[in-house]
Order: structure tokens, then sequence, then C-alpha cells
């Protein structure tokens, strides 16, 4: 019984919200470049979508390694 459960615990790794995550990032990172193309700068946004595009990639980052262990 103590093998099913720990198998059950290795294959529920991967979580749904994983997918949002990874979307989310991509959009950021749109709107990012966006911003940085656009002929009117607003550094505010410029700025904010950085430190989130950070923020979000770190998030996947842990996320895929806590897939991989």
């Amino acid at each position: 019984m103590f093998l099913a459960e720990e198998a059950a615990a290795e294959a529920s790794k991967f979580n749904g919200f994983d997918v949002f995550v990874i979307l989310f990032t991509i959009l950021i990172a749109i709107g990012v470049v966006r911003q940085l193309a656009a002929p009117k700068k607003n550094p505010f946004a410029i700025a904010f979508g950085l430190v989130s595009l950070i923020v979000f990639l770190i998030l996947d980052f842990v996320m895929v390694r806590g897939w991989m262990s």
C-alpha cells in the first residue's frame, strides 16, 4: 500500500495551473516587447512588465525543475 501512495504522489507533480503560468509568461513577454517597440514609450509599463516577466520566468524555472525531480 505504501508503494502505491508513493507512486501516486510522484505522478501528481504536474498541476493544471502550470499551463496558465506558462501562458501568462508568454503574454507578459509579448507586452514587454510591444512596449519596447512602441514609438511613445511608457517607462512605468516597461518597468512593471520587466519585473513581472522576471518573477514569472523564475516561477517557470522552479515549476519545470519540480517536474524533473
